[in-house]
């Protein structure tokens, strides 16, 4: 990994904490679901999973920290693999396939997350999962509109990066 590559993601992973910590107010919606997709499909599902690890513990330490923080890491990790495995397999990703993964990415998220808190609340896994997925949707949808905003200008900077580091090699 180049000192370009850290620094590309030492970016992402202060864009996500940031932003997560900017936009806390609103319930299951940041922008760290399509900051590790976009590191994934551009940087490779290690740069993913590394983003995964760097925003989950760096942003919790503001926003709080638990039992939950390991299944974030997870379900995000987990996302960062799965776009990491898309961006190296998949040449010139269509937005529009980019768009449903980061849906389906909030609810996968949300139902790694229910997977293991559900123990806590006493009630059945089923119920648990039905009664958080109006903050799945939340997240989904958050992640649209965080990639809307995203997307344009960290595909160009990554594209430009992707461009430099062929012809250096």
């Amino acid at each position: 990994m180049n000192i370009y590559k850290i620094t590309l993601l030492a970016l992402l992973a202060t864009l996500a904490i940031v932003g997560r910590i900017a936009v806390s107010f609103i319930p299951n919606v940041q922008p760290v679901t399509s900051v590790i997709i976009l590191g994934g499909i551009f940087l490779g599902p290690v740069a993913g999973v590394l983003l995964a690890v760097l925003v989950t513990f760096l942003s919790n330490m503001v926003l709080g920290t638990g039992i939950w923080t390991i299944w974030q890491i997870i379900s995000w990790g987990l996302i960062g693999i799965i776009s990491g495995i898309m961006g190296k397999t998949i040449k010139n990703i269509p937005f529009y396939v980019v768009i449903i993964f980061s849906v389906f990415s909030g609810y996968l998220y949300g139902f790694v997350v229910s997977l293991t808190n559900y123990q806590i609340t006493g009630q059945g896994f089923i119920a648990y999962y039905l009664a958080g997925l109006p903050f799945d949707t939340s997240h989904a949808l958050g992640n649209v509109v965080f990639m809307i905003l995203l997307y344009p200008t960290i595909s160009y900077v990554f594209n430009k990066y992707i461009q430099n580091h062929l012809n250096t090699n």
